[in-house]
């Protein structure tokens, strides 16, 4: 049963965001990809644990500090006698491994070893254990859920869950007895109570307003070839379309992610999206979703 949910990181919805409305540079847009296809990698393996049965709690995307040390745990399983963090890795294509480190095949350059990160986290997650007051062994998995993954003489390690091992890995996990009560759950609210909501280590490339192209972008295909009209949105790249009420609510949405210091107004939002010819529409759509403060020209919304 999961018990907390996994988000989209904040660092990536910007990203995303930057990336339709202005030009990356090469490491920044490496940087958004690799973001997009962890958490595509985290998601594919929400799907398999949904196969897990209701004894077990399951909460993902914590981030913890223990020993004055800021770590994250992709998902952890709450069982009857102990705690399974697993470390999720989307890897694609050919590697090898060699002398306890990992290379890609194409390149042969050494990458950061999964193995330390999983064993770093479990001697943090005993420690905050420890310090709380619970009495649960600690065994961590990595996984590696991309199907054209391939390691090259992989290690004998039984922490190490390949993709054709994924299916026989849950049902390994539901046939393992496990009665869980209310030390359990206390266990899960305290994880839940310790997760930092911000990252320290988020990085942004710098932005600004007059940078930013300007108008409602598609949801599917993040086009800003659209035509709007007073009852949908319609992309003319993709075809897909959306209630106009519904574009410009995600639109303001996306202003208020991008430029939190900024005021909500009727004619900020005006410029923003751009397509919309009228301004007593925009107005109507905020005063209906939003709290307006203030009058007359110096109102906006929250």
């Amino acid at each position: 049963m999961f018990i907390k949910n996994r988000r989209e990181p904040m660092e990536l919805l910007i990203l995303r965001l930057l990336n339709a409305r202005m030009s990356l540079n090469a490491s920044q847009q490496q940087q958004y990809l690799n973001l997009k296809k962890g958490h595509e990698g985290e998601i594919k393996f929400d799907l398999l644990l949904a196969n897990l049965h209701s004894k077990f709690l399951i909460l993902n995307d914590l981030l913890l500090e223990s020993n004055n040390t800021i770590y994250q745990i992709d998902s952890v399983i709450i069982t009857q006698d102990a705690l399974i963090p697993c470390e999720v890795k989307n890897y694609e294509g050919n590697y090898y491994y060699k002398d306890g480190n990992f290379y890609t095949c194409t390149t042969e350059k050494e990458i950061t070893n999964p193995l330390h990160q999983l064993n770093r986290m479990e001697t943090l997650l005993r420690h905050f254990l420890q310090k709380h007051g619970f009495n649960l062994s600690v065994k961590g998995y990595l996984t590696f859920v991309n199907p054209e993954f391939f390691l090259y003489n992989a290690p004998q390690n039984e922490k190490m869950i390949f993709p054709p091992q994924l299916n026989q890995f849950v049902k390994n996990l539901n046939m393992k007895p496990s009665k869980l009560n209310g030390w359990h759950q206390k266990l899960a609210d305290q994880l839940i109570k310790a997760h930092i909501s911000e990252s320290p280590y988020t990085r942004l490339p710098a932005y600004h307003y007059d940078q930013l192209q300007k108008g409602i972008i598609c949801v599917a295909c993040q086009s800003f070839i659209l035509t709007v009209d007073e009852r949908r949105v319609v992309c003319d790249q993709c075809g897909h379309w959306e209630h106009t009420q519904e574009a410009i609510i995600r639109s303001v949405e996306e202003f208020k992610l991008l430029f939190p210091d900024k005021k909500v107004t009727t004619n900020g939002i005006y410029d923003w999206c751009q397509l919309v010819e009228s301004k007593k529409m925009i107005r109507r759509i905020l005063r209906q979703n939003y709290q307006a403060i203030g009058y007359g020209q110096w109102s906006y919304y929250e």
